[in-house]
């Protein structure tokens, strides 16, 4: 019944609508079949209709003529937008708004300023002028002028047009006869917030600080976890700094971008549901001055503050600290990309401006340098009880890819965690069974052994250690087992036949034998001891074997020229052209004593 094209109708209508409304009215004064009741029905649904419509009627743009004597229309209730003062407002998606101003007779210029918050805004400056002056007939109601010269106005003239983020100001002359000047606003993606703000007479606005011919935010000195700034004074701030100025600099530090407002860093704190998780990434809005908070009205809360905001000056760094242009911004993640922004608030008038934002990476953190592994040659590592050893290595070639071959050669258990720059890389624990960890991403790598044994043993754990550079090639694949098997039919008084897992890469395999005196078998030092620890003499017999089935990945050995009834010990070992040898569990097998 009073939708809003009503109030976008022309006077065309609005005529049409008088007409209808005194028809409306000869209908009510015919009697009806009910006669006095129909003449009561009427007069109820007019009560219903006016109850309806009365809301919308004093929302209707002074665009519409109302029902009046004149047509003229009752600008009273419009959105009037007032000189020198900042008109903050509410702009749903893809619903214009309307603000109207006049101007003083003797005005000869004026500027209208519109600040968008977070999205771009489409906006216009319309004026509606009368070619005639209104007759003086006209002017014995009790209007105003505005209103009287409305009623009157012919031609609409667009002034002025533009779509974009940021402040825009347009500055001209007065149009003489005017009637009435409408700025138009529209915001295409989303709701969002706008300001607007009027002034007579040239110059630039007077209620926004002024920004410096450069404003520019400058990095002067990088930490590892602090950010010192610099950026020009602005020509609005006094040269003597005085302790009851209204002017704040504030600093607003962030991992998304840079804002080119602080109306839309506000904005994006506001929508950011889970504040936790900001807290968590760092960003963090400095804290403005009381005026400043009570401006963020029943949503403040949704901002991170880290501090309550004091009356006095803050004592914080780069909490709204005056005038001062330079500000150190710590408690910052080190190796982390932040963007800086700076803003100049006027806490009198609730206005601001930003300056031009910078970014800045803090440096990384100082790494412990621990003991350098040599490439590809193996290192023996003693760990105390609950004790830890740090080593490095740094591979060669690129990318810079590294393979780490571990084994314990003692009952422990030894935790090993390996980190690039920036992360950690693995953590694995490592028994008696080696162990190979494949590293890339990094050009440098740390090496952590942590002996987590139980507090009942206290023995030293000696890990095995190899780090080579693997930029080459993919990492090798070890025996599913490390057992040796040996075969009772094809034993005799002076042969023995063993057996032992494989893999799918062609690697050397080398059986070494001695006699043994009695049943004891290898310590568990031992089992880490590669072939460059046993004698030639020893050696029985060397062969390179490869099998694509791993699970028919099965070679054997017969070794001869042993003495009937005695026990040997057989180790097999393979040799790999990068890494350490991998030892297969020792077996003893005595010959037969009859044959």
């Amino acid at each position: 019944m009073c939708s809003p094209e009503m109030s976008r109708s022309s006077d065309v209508d609005v005529r049409r609508t008088e007409t209808r409304h005194e028809a409306t009215h000869v209908k009510a004064r015919r009697p009806g079949k009910g006669g006095a009741c129909g003449h009561m029905a009427l007069c109820h649904w007019a009560l219903v209709a006016a109850m309806l419509c009365g809301p919308a009627r004093t929302q209707r743009p002074p665009g519409i003529p109302g029902r009046t004597a004149e047509n003229d229309v009752p600008l009273q209730t419009a959105a009037w937008l007032a000189e020198g003062r900042i008109t903050a407002i509410h702009l749903p998606k893809e619903r214009p708004r309307r603000l109207y101003f006049t101007l003083p007779k003797k005005t000869s210029a004026f500027s209208v300023t519109v600040v968008p918050c977070d999205v771009p805004v489409e906006w216009s400056l319309m004026v509606r002028t009368a070619e005639d002056e209104p007759p003086k007939q006209q002017r014995t109601y009790k209007k105003s002028m505005p209103e009287v010269w409305w009623g009157n106005s012919r031609k609409n003239i667009k002034v002025y047009s533009n779509v974009g983020n940021a402040v825009d100001t347009y500055r001209g002359p007065a149009y003489a006869p005017a009637s009435i000047y409408v700025v138009k606003l529209q915001s295409r993606e989303h709701s969002t917030k706008v300001s607007v703000y009027l002034q007579e007479g040239a110059g630039l606005p007077k209620v926004f600080p002024e920004l410096p011919p450069d404003p520019q935010v400058r990095v002067v000195g990088v930490g590892m976890s602090s950010v010192t700034l610099r950026w020009p004074s602005s020509p609005s701030v006094p040269k003597v700094h005085q302790s009851n100025t209204s002017l704040q600099y504030c600093v607003l530090v962030n991992l998304k971008h840079n804002y080119r407002g602080l109306c839309a860093a506000l904005e994006a704190l506001r929508r950011d549901k889970k504040i936790e998780e900001v807290k968590r990434q760092g960003a963090t809005l400095w804290p403005t001055p009381k005026a400043w908070k009570q401006q963020l009205g029943p949503h403040r809360k949704d901002v991170v503050f880290p501090a309550p905001v004091p009356d006095g000056p803050p004592e914080l760094p780069c909490v709204c600290q005056g005038v001062e242009n330079t500000c150190t911004v710590s408690e910052l993640q080190p190796d982390t990309l932040y963007y800086l922004d700076v803003f100049l608030l006027d806490s009198s008038s609730g206005s601001s401006a930003a300056y031009t934002g910078t970014s800045a990476r803090t440096h990384q953190e100082a790494r412990p340098t621990g003991t350098a592994l040599r490439d590809s040659k193996p290192r023996w590592v003693a760990l105390a009880p609950h004790g830890g050893r740090l080593l490095s290595f740094r591979p060669r070639g690129w990318p810079p890819r590294a393979l780490l071959t571990m084994q314990v050669c003692s009952p422990h258990q030894v935790r090993v965690t390996a980190s690039g720059q920036t992360q950690v890389l693995a953590a694995e624990i490592v028994a008696e069974e080696p162990v190979q960890i494949w590293l890339q991403g990094s050009p440098s790598y740390l090496i952590y052994l942590e002996n987590e044994s139980p507090a009942t043993v206290a023995e030293e754990a000696i890990v095995k250690i190899q780090a080579s550079s693997a930029y080459h090639r993919q990492a090798p694949v070890l025996p599913p087992l490390r057992t040796v098997k040996s075969y009772s039919k094809l034993k005799t008084c002076n042969s023995v036949t063993v057996g032992w897992h494989g893999t799918e890469e062609r690697n050397l395999y080398c059986v070494y034998h001695q006699q043994l005196d009695s049943q004891g078998g290898p310590t568990g030092l031992e089992q880490c001891l590669g072939p460059e620890s046993r004698s030639d003499t020893e050696r029985a017999v060397c062969k390179y074997f490869q099998d694509l089935n791993p699970q028919e990945a099965v070679s054997t050995a017969t070794i001869g020229g042993l003495e009937p009834g005695t026990a040997y010990l057989f180790d097999v070992y393979m040799v790999r052209r990068f890494g350490i040898a991998i030892k297969y569990h020792s077996k003893i097998v005595r010959t037969k004593k009859d044959c």
